[in-house]
C-alpha cells in the first residue's frame, strides 16, 4: 500500500541530518585534542507512527574539518495505515532499519556541506499480512544524503539535508532557518517533505529549536502540522540529541 512506503521514507529521514558548527580558531594543540566521534539520537512521533533512531559520525581529522567522514545509524518503530486489499482494515507494521554511508565533509567559507552514500538496509513486518504492501519483508538498498549548516551572521542559521534510497525508491528533504535567542540557541521555521516511488507523499510545516545545550549534550526539537496524500493529518514532534567526543 502507498502509507508503507511513505512511513518508511519518513522514519529514516527524521535522523539524516546532524548539526554541524563552524570550525572556530584553534591553537594546534587544541586541533589534536578536537572532538572526531559525534554520537546522536532522535525520536519522530505523529498520529500514525513513531520511530527512535540512534548512531554516530566518525571524522578522523575532527568533526570541524574537511575530510573523510563515516555515518552507522540505527532504529525502528511502528506504523499504522488502511489496507483497502484486506478490506479497509487497520494493518500495524514494525520497522527496523540500518545504514551505514562513507562521505566527505567540505567546509567554505563559513558552508558545511557533507555528502554521504552507503549501504541501507530496512526490514519491514505487517500485522496481519498484507501481500499487497509495497515494503513486506527485508530489503537492502543504497542511500545517499547532503547536508548543509551555514550560519551567515553570528544570530542566523540556515541548514538544509536530503536523501534519497532505492529502497522503495523513497526520498526526503528538509529546510531550516533560525535565529539565535539569548545567545544560547536557534529558534525558527522548518519545511519537511517525503515522498516514495510517486505513491506517497507527506509534507511537514513547523517550528525548530536547534543548539540548546545542557551539560555536554546539545537538543533539538521541532513541533508542527503534517499533511500526507492518504489525506491522513495530524500534528507531529520530534527530539534530538547529540555528544561530542
Amino acid at each position: 500500500m502507498r502509507c508503507v512506503r511513505g512511513v518508511a521514507a519518513a522514519a529514516l529521514a527524521a535522523v539524516l541530518s546532524v548539526r554541524q558548527c563552524p570550525a572556530s580558531a584553534e591553537t594546534e594543540s587544541t586541533a589534536r585534542d578536537e572532538p572526531r566521534f559525534l554520537l546522536f539520537a532522535s525520536t519522530d512521533l505523529w498520529r500514525h507512527g513513531g520511530f527512535a533512531h540512534g548512531g554516530v559520525v566518525v571524522a578522523p581529522s575532527g568533526l570541524d574539518r574537511d575530510g573523510f567522514v563515516f555515518k552507522v545509524m540505527f532504529g525502528g518503530g511502528a506504523y499504522r495505515y488502511i489496507s483497502g486489499a484486506l478490506g479497509s482494515i487497520d494493518v500495524v507494521g514494525a520497522q527496523l532499519g540500518a545504514a551505514a554511508m562513507p562521505g566527505w565533509r567540505f567546509i567554505r567559507n563559513g558552508f558545511i556541506v557533507t555528502v554521504f552514500a552507503g549501504l541501507d538496509y530496512q526490514d519491514h513486518r505487517l500485522t496481519p499480512d498484507d501481500p499487497s504492501a509495497g515494503l513486506r519483508g527485508e530489503y537492502f538498498g543504497l542511500r545517499t544524503a547532503v547536508e548543509l549548516w551555514y550560519e551567515p551572521t553570528p544570530y542566523t542559521m540556515l541548514a538544509a539535508d536530503a536523501s534519497f534510497s532505492t529502497v522503495g525508491p523513497s526520498y526526503s528533504a528538509r529546510i531550516a532557518g533560525g535565529w539565535r535567542i539569548f545567545g544560547h540557541y536557534y529558534l525558527g521555521p522548518e519545511l519537511q517533505a517525503f515522498a516514495a516511488d510517486d505513491n506517497y507523499q507527506q509534507m511537514r510545516v513547523g517550528v525548530h529549536v536547534t543548539g540548546m545545550k545542557f551539560w555536554q549534550f546539545e537538543w533539538s526539537a521541532g513541533l508542527g502540522w503534517a499533511n500526507d496524500s492518504d489525506e491522513r493529518d495530524s500534528l507531529y514532534g520530534k527530539l534530538g540529541v547529540i555528544s561530542r567526543h
